[in-house]
């Protein structure tokens, strides 16, 4: 099984969220995506495999947020998909992807549905 987590390590729900796939003796490829953030075509993959709207992913009450939005109160799908490659902080965390599934882990417990 070839697990994958979008993990920040200063998120104390990313941090459960890791502890978790270990306990359950899963051992994910970890990218710190701040760091190392996804591509355009990378996120495009992963809203598909979250079956969410763009939106859900984005984390509104950064104050980046409102900065990179603020002429644009109803950003497209495609807008928001930029700001998140530019500001992957605006991305919720974590994400945890296993083949073509994948779940946001707020909370924790709901990396067991694709695992």
């Amino acid at each position: 099984m070839s697990v994958l987590i979008y993990h920040n390590p200063r998120c104390s729900k990313s941090r459960q969220t890791l502890a978790l796939l270990q306990e359950n003796k899963i051992n994910p490829e970890i990218i710190d995506y701040l760091n190392m953030p996804p591509s355009e075509d990378d996120l495009i993959e992963i809203i598909k495999k979250l079956n969410i709207p763009v939106h859900n992913l984005v984390r509104k009450n950064e104050k980046i947020y409102k900065v990179v939005m603020e002429n644009n109160p109803e950003p497209s799908d495609s807008r928001l998909i930029q700001a998140m490659v530019a500001n992957p902080i605006l991305i919720q965390r974590p994400i945890v992807i296993n083949g073509e599934k994948a779940v946001i882990g707020r909370p924790p417990e709901n990396v067991l549905e694709i695992l």
